[in-house]
């Protein structure tokens, strides 16, 4: 067989060695010639025989060095690819194959891997072609390249171009690293695990308002991040809303998520400013894991304010869009991330009217690397802009608006919030009524005449009257014997609960405790503990507190 004008294309040796024609043709003394030789050397009795020397590549023809090789190769002519040679390897590797028979009748391994396609592609074009990492039926992976012959050989070849296909087994490398892939893919879905089963498994959702989440890991190829929210109901209709996250990948980012987390809903019990609550928590942050950087957006939602007050370490500002379109930003006070220390946060407000909505999100959301990361929140707020609906129609219409896919490299969190604007019989379940009280022993009458007034005309069943009287009563009274003026009754109604609350001029807040049977004062806490729904106090703006209580309406 003759491959003297195809072996034109073969690298290194193998040209060389296939630049002969076929080895019975070579003189015996050229072909002598051609062996390597060593120099001279004294007999030694104690030295073993030198092992005779073999054939150098140059006294090798091409089928003699194609034969010798351990990878399975084969040739294949025309456009049919009919089978012109094949190896011991390629034999042992897929049993013996016909000369002159088209390789998809005789070849099903390449139609297995592919190659037919891919040899014509290489006639076509006469540029050799790589296919990695294949498998057969077999089980076993092989990398193969296919490189073009420019002629055949006349009694096989007909003179036609063909193409020479070399595999390499690769099943050990392959298996390698699929052991690899599915590490990397349980590592990750226990983290995915972890970070989902510390998120908040069912948003709390306030009276006043509506509120909607979405969390969405990093595509496949990245570990899991820290992004984190929580909602916090604080009690009196007061909402803590909160968005984290936890720079850095893996199960450690989730676990330092998680402590944060409980921390925050912890300080969050505290009813705290969220100023407060951050600097408590950038103390925590430093001793979990100074090494970690993390930040924090913390916002309280009161409905008789009608704004958020909020403060933020190191976080992105939050987003409030109007009834009418119209989108703000919070832009201070921003403090460094938490764990940094030295820094005094301080809170802001924004403007939350019934109608508008507030987004809070994490950075994956808005950063890109081909643009700077305001030009990502400023598409952020043109598509909140025009995003309608419920809380989670809105989550999603910005997921989409800003290009988030299941590949997105990095975590996202988003937490909606919005104030719905009530009319018509929603509305009608919704009410406030307020008392100025001046002090004196006409205070704690007034009080009970108002309460017995406003919750008789908000049409409550008599025993829950009697009980909302009797709390008002009790906190008032325990304002005029502890506090200072000046001092107000509110009470409100929402569709779910009775709200009353006392405020007065002084900080103490009060602590519930156990009166003894000659103590004259000391119940009231207990009486007010004992038949509402649950209770608490807090400090309020400008040195003062509120106490208040709720009672769970029927039904």
């Amino acid at each position: 067989m003759n491959f003297t004008r195809w072996s034109a294309r073969l690298p290194g040796t193998q040209r060389r060695a296939a630049a002969r024609d076929d080895h019975s043709s070579v003189p015996a003394a050229r072909a002598e010639s051609l062996r390597p030789t060593t120099a001279a050397t004294p007999p030694d009795d104690t030295s073993e025989p030198s092992p005779a020397p073999g054939p150098s590549l140059e006294a090798l023809s091409a089928r003699e060095l194609l034969g010798r090789l351990p990878a399975p190769v084969a040739l294949l002519h025309g456009p049919e690819h009919r089978i012109t040679y094949v190896n011991a390897a390629y034999t042992s590797a897929f049993g013996p194959r016909p000369c002159g028979v088209p390789a998809a009748e005789a070849m099903p391994e390449l139609d297995e891997l592919s190659l037919l396609p891919l040899m014509d592609q290489v006639l076509r074009s006469g540029t050799p072609r790589t296919v990695k990492s294949r498998k057969v039926r077999a089980g076993s992976s092989y990398t193969v390249t296919c490189t073009p012959v420019a002629t055949g050989d006349p009694d096989g070849g007909d003179g036609e171009p063909g193409v020479l296909v070399y595999a390499t087994d690769v099943t050990d490398h392959a298996e390698a690293a699929e052991r690899l892939r599915a590490s990397e893919r349980r590592h990750r879905e226990t983290a995915v695990t972890l970070q989902r089963s510390l998120l908040p498994q069912d948003l709390e959702q306030p009276d006043d308002l509506r509120i909607a989440a979405t969390y969405q890991p990093g595509g496949t190829d990245a570990a899991v991040g820290g992004d984190w929210y929580d909602v916090i109901t604080l009690g009196a209709g007061r909402t803590a809303l909160v968005i984290g996250d936890v720079m850095g990948r893996g199960v450690r980012a989730a676990a330092v998520m998680g402590q944060l987390r409980t921390a925050v809903r912890a300080y969050a019990r505290l009813d705290l400013p969220p100023h407060e609550v951050l600097q408590l928590l950038d103390v925590l942050a430093a001793e979990i894991d100074a090494s970690q950087i993390a930040t924090c957006a913390y916002a309280v939602h009161d409905p008789n304010e009608g704004h958020l007050v909020y403060a933020s370490a190191g976080h992105l500002p939050i987003l409030v869009c109007d009834e009418d379109g119209t989108v703000h930003r919070a832009e201070d006070p921003t403090g460094p991330p938490l764990g940094t220390g030295g820094w005094v946060h301080t809170s802001g407000t924004i403007p939350l009217p019934p109608g508008s909505t507030a987004v809070l999100y994490t950075d994956g959301l808005v950063e890109r690397r081909s643009e700077d990361i305001d030009e990502g929140v400023a598409s952020l707020e043109r598509a909140l802009a025009g995003a309608k609906g419920s809380p989670q129609v809105v989550c999603d219409r910005l997921i989409r608006a800003l290009g988030v896919t299941a590949e997105h490299d990095d975590d996202v969190a988003v937490l909606v919030v919005q104030h719905p604007a009530r009319t018509g019989p929603s509305a009608e379940l919704f009410h406030n009524a307020s008392l100025d009280l001046l002090g004196g022993i006409e205070a704690a009458p007034r009080a009970r005449a108002f309460a017995t007034g406003v919750l008789a005309s908000w049409r409550f069943p008599v025993e829950l009257c009697d009980l909302g009287v009797l709390a008002a009563s009790e906190l008032v009274a325990n304002s005029l014997q502890h506090g200072t003026p000046p001092m107000r009754l509110g009470l409100r109604r929402t569709d779910r609960r009775l709200i009353i609350e006392v405020t007065d001029g002084d900080d103490h807040l009060p602590r519930r405790r156990r009166a003894e049977p000659a103590d004259e004062a000391g119940r009231g806490i207990s009486i007010v503990a004992t038949i509402a729904s649950s209770w608490g106090s807090r400090r309020t703006p400008g040195g003062g507190k509120a106490v208040w209580c709720e009672f769970s309406l029927p039904g």
